[in-house]
């Protein structure tokens, strides 16, 4: 992230400027860009130091004292220099993300070229280097500043922008710049695992990277709350103090691998949307040892609340219940008697609590689980045993409705199974980051001359037991079944065992082909029908044909680039002589 630049610098500041330039007298500092899913560091971004003790110590004088001065464009080059020169002689792991001001692109007297000189002179690949554009900075839509950003992603750097939501233009940036990386700015971030309008925000932002193969980052990262928010939402990059601070010595491409998800929280589906989390609202809470007198301002401060929960160093015991309380205080000298008693006078401990992890179908079902007579508007969601806030029952209505309807929206009708739409975003979003994928191809041979033969019923019956096979036997949490339509399906395998996955659907298909034909037909070992010229033309019977491609993660971006290598891998599949097919590793 850049520094906010200031206006008219001390004369003193500007002497400073002077000599830091003339001296070369900045270090440049490393911050950790790092795949929040896997653990692994991906990148650099490379930050700027004044000298020591100095006022122009920090980024926000430094740059401050530059733009004032006129000079911006000769320190921001500096900068660029000297982080190059330092990263070449480091060598680490990933990309090195610079900062780039986008006001200064399209200005005349701004040096042209430099930056690829300098990486040729210090033998570093051009794709090696991300680009950050800040939405903080001025940017020119429609004139050279443009120019200058396709400039760049023509010479082979990948582009960013930095800072997304901070001002008003990200989207648009987005849209005219199509970057390879989009930074959510750090107020998102920041207590997204207590704010549900943050999640919701990142969510749209995770659908929209999604949908163009986009790589998203969150900046800014500081609390485990923070980091395990992101990763069940599916963020795939990250950035902040709690993964690494600017140092001057890179981290080394393992150090974080202690933050990567556990293999139960990867389960396709097993997002944010899905859990507990999604209905997270901040509520009050009392102490074990707080007065009744407390609990009631509480409660008269929130009048939504029905129950206010007790907590004993940070764990729900218990809760107080605001119809009991009231009632308690309507009574003759009820205030009086009690207001000065423990909550513990009160405590109910017939609550109902879950942690934000958990599956909104599981948190329904211990919802009407419970006793009628027990039943409560308000949950506590709790994480690891601590307490975070409260759900309402209408809101977990209202999630479990909208699962049941996107869900509904965007699965095949006739297999149930996940479409187009849900395919196309699991690919992206495995995509996105360097995950190792084979991703299966899976029609039917000779599918069209059975279905003009026997009808569509009959092969439509077909098609719901290949989905059924299909999702039987390569089900599971390490991998994702899709129908595209018609007689074509997709799995996505995350582990080893895909080759005997698919032979296995292969087999249980041909031991059971039989049942879909006419004995006649199983004689005859297919069908004979008329082609559009009137010649007879036999077809064999039904066969699975399945076409495996394995992308490269760091080159292949996007559902569409996977689609190309299946056309592929589906028309080699149905002339091989094997059931499987594996079409060799490209890097697009």
């Amino acid at each position: 992230m850049q520094a906010t630049l200031c206006a008219e610098p001390a004369p003193n500041l500007s002497s400073l400027l002077d000599d830091v330039i003339l001296q070369e007298s900045l270090v440049p500092f490393f911050q950790p860009v790092v795949d929040i899913q896997s653990g692994e560091v991906i990148g650099h971004e490379a930050l700027i130091r004044g000298p020591e003790h100095s006022e122009l110590r920090m980024p926000d004088a430094l740059f401050g004292t530059a733009m004032a001065d006129g000079r911006l464009s000769e320190l921001e080059l500096l900068c660029r220099r000297l982080a190059l020169q330092r990263f070449a002689e480091l060598r680490p792991a990933g990309k090195l993300f610079i900062n780039v001001n986008a006001s200064l692109l399209g200005m005349p007297d701004h040096p042209q070229g430099l930056t690829r000189e300098w990486l040729e002179a210090l033998d570093i690949p051009q794709d090696r280097i991300v680009i950050e554009l800040s939405e903080e900075h001025p940017f020119d839509h429609g004139g050279l500043t443009q120019l200058a950003v396709r400039h760049y992603r023509d010479m082979g750097f990948w582009i960013a922008i930095d800072d997304l939501g901070s001002g008003y233009s990200g989207l648009r940036l987005w849209s005219e710049l199509d970057p390879a990386y989009v930074k959510i700015d750090r107020h998102f971030v920041q207590g997204i695992d207590r704010d549900s309008v943050k999640r919701e925000f990142v969510k749209s932002i995770i659908n929209i990277g999604n949908s163009t193969g986009c790589r998203i980052v969150a900046e800014g990262i500081e609390t485990q709350g923070e980091l395990h928010t992101l990763q069940l939402l599916g963020v795939r990059y990250g950035q902040g103090f709690l993964l690494g601070g600017p140092e001057p010595l890179p981290v080394t491409a393992g150090a974080c691998r202690h933050i990567a998800m556990q293999p139960a929280d990867r389960t396709p589906g097993r997002q944010l949307a899905e859990t507990a989390s999604v209905l997270l609202r901040q509520a009050p809470a009392v102490s074990l040892g707080d007065l009744i007198a407390e609990a009631y301002r509480l409660l008269r401060e929130h009048p939504a609340l029905t129950v206010l929960p007790v907590l004993d160093e940070g764990q729900p015991v218990g809760v107080i219940r605001r119809n009991e309380l009231l009632e308690l205080y309507s009574s003759p000298y009820g205030r009086s008697l009690y207001e000065q008693k423990p909550v513990s006078r009160l405590l109910c401990t017939d609550f109902l609590a879950v942690d934000q992890s958990m599956p909104l179908e599981e948190v329904s079902r211990r919802v009407t689980g419970r006793d009628d007579r027990n039943l409560q508007q308000d949950i506590l969601i709790t994480q690891e045993g601590g307490y975070l806030g409260m759900g309402h029952l209408r809101d977990l209505l209202h999630a479990i409705t909208e699962m049941k309807i996107r869900s509904a929206r965007q699965a095949n009708p006739l297999t149930l199974l996940p479409g187009n739409l849900p395919i196309n975003e699991e690919l992206n979003r495995l995509l996105s980051g360097t995950c190792d994928v084979h991703v299966a191809y899976i029609d039917l041979s000779n599918f069209k001359a059975y279905n003009d033969r026997y009808g569509y019923a009959r092969g439509d019956q077909v098609i719901r037991f290949l989905g059924e096979v299909i999702a039987r036997h390569a089900g599971g949490p390490d991998s994702f079944v899709g129908h595209l339509g018609g007689d074509d399906f997709v799995v996505i395998f995350r582990h080893g065992g895909w080759r005997e996955t698919c032979e296995r659907i292969v087999e249980v298909f041909d031991h059971t082909v039989a049942e879909f034909y006419n004995p006649e037909h199983m004689k005859a070992g297919g069908i004979w029908s008329l082609d559009r010229d009137g010649e007879r033309q036999f077809h064999g019977l039904l066969r699975v044909a399945v076409g495996v491609v394995h992308p490269d993660p760091y080159r292949c971006s996007s559902c569409q680039e996977v689609a190309e290598l299946a056309a592929t891998a589906k028309k080699a599949a149905k002339g091989s002589q094997g059931p499987v097919y594996l079409a060799a590793r490209r890097a697009l």
